[in-house]
């Protein structure tokens, strides 16, 4: 089964019918981990594919780069809007991208990141807040780039920074 469709899944089983409760997926910090590894596996992968051509149009990719203090002082909710704005920024990345990408290996893991991304964001967009649904009004600080890789080095940044301190701030509160 495509790990994307894994995530949503293991999401979806610990779902309460009244109110999100991503449990497991927060409550077992093994499953980011493993979604840590997942990122970095790919971002090495598309590494050693052969001749992945510039991109003729920029990729604009979130910058997933915080300070620990910063991060701390953010409520949930806006620690999560900030992420889902990052996601949407990468998740249109990788599309562009596969769109300038024939090779089979760069198009494969692209195709993959993809999954990935795409469900971290529909996952993120389920949780119950006070503050409502997620409008994509969202203008995250960005940057273009020209290199596929570029976009995987920033998907393992933001799996590695601000999903991976999200998922432990909320454990602090779901995991009782």
């Amino acid at each position: 089964s495509p790990p994307g469709l894994l995530l949503l899944t293991s999401f979806l089983l610990h779902v309460k019918e009244d109110r999100a409760s991503p449990t497991r997926l927060v409550c077992d910090n093994r499953l980011i981990q493993k979604y840590i590894m997942e990122a970095k596996d790919m971002e090495t992968r598309v590494g050693q594919c052969q001749a992945l051509p510039v991109l003729s149009c920029p990729a604009v990719l979130p910058l997933v780069d915080f300070t620990f203090q910063q991060w701390k002082s953010k409520l949930n909710e806006t620690k999560r809007r900030e992420i889902l704005c990052d996601l949407a920024l990468l998740v249109g990345a990788v599309v562009g991208a596969q769109g300038q990408v024939s090779e089979e290996c760069g198009a494969r893991q692209l195709s993959q990141l993809y999954r990935h991304a795409n469900s971290f964001f529909l996952l993120l967009q389920t949780f119950s807040w006070e503050g409502g649904h997620w409008e994509p009004s969202c203008s995250p600080h960005s940057m273009e780039q020209t290199h596929v890789t570029s976009i995987f080095l920033t998907y393992r940044r933001l799996v590695q920074g601000k999903l991976l301190f999200f998922f432990e701030d909320l454990a602090k509160v779901l995991c009782k």
